[in-house]
């Protein structure tokens, strides 16, 4: 079994529990309240802007096989995860520009940050937020929310291509090289930050 599958299978029981956050919930039923979706938006959107730097900074130490590929992932993020964000944003009447960031945001881009100091360490931490995302829009969209909004943010992580990035993100952290006991201790402790950022500021 490859690093990744054996962090997956760590993993699938945190993905259980967001399944069953009332936030993940409420998206799932399409009847969130918009007040919490409004927050998660903006949170999201000032965390995504933290997740670009981590690609960013993990590009700079990259071998040259996986260069393209960290590029690819900062491009993604920045122009497609966060135009969703805004148009989302214009929907919910969210501020993006006037957010701040609440303590599980704080908490959960420090530590990516500090992690992605070290190449293997980085794509430990930050696999759970590309896997945990496409797990939980591939189980979402099995039944999806009438709600058009709500929908929409389903498809964006049940697309295929965003499963294609989740799955070479996975091959990367394969051919990093780091242990397996730091990558189980870096990746759940990302899980564990994850299932905390479903908690949003009211």
């Amino acid at each position: 079994m490859s690093l990744a599958a054996h962090l997956e299978k760590l993993g699938r029981p945190l993905v259980e529990q967001q399944l069953t956050h009332p936030t993940v919930a409420g998206i799932a039923t399409g009847d969130l309240a918009e007040p919490i979706f409004r927050s998660w938006l903006e949170q999201d959107y000032l965390f995504l802007l933290d997740y670009v730097r981590v690609f960013s900074r993990l590009a700079w130490q990259a071998p040259a096989a996986h260069l393209g590929d960290l590029v690819d992932l900062a491009h993604a993020t920045y122009h497609e995860e966060l135009s969703l964000h805004r148009s989302l944003a214009a929907e919910f009447d969210a501020d993006l520009d006037g957010a701040t960031k609440g303590g599980p945001c704080v908490a959960y881009t420090a530590f990516l940050l500090e992690s992605a100091a070290d190449y293997g360490e980085g794509l430990a931490a930050l696999y759970p937020c590309m896997w945990g995302y496409s797990t939980l829009g591939s189980i979402l969209a099995r039944n999806p929310p009438a709600e058009p909004r709500y929908r929409r943010w389903v498809d964006t992580y049940a697309d295929p291509g965003f499963a294609a990035l989740t799955r070479r993100c996975a091959q990367m952290l394969d051919e990093a090289g780091i242990e397996q006991a730091r990558a189980e201790e870096l990746f759940l402790a990302g899980m564990d930050h994850e299932l905390a950022f479903w908690d949003v500021p009211r």
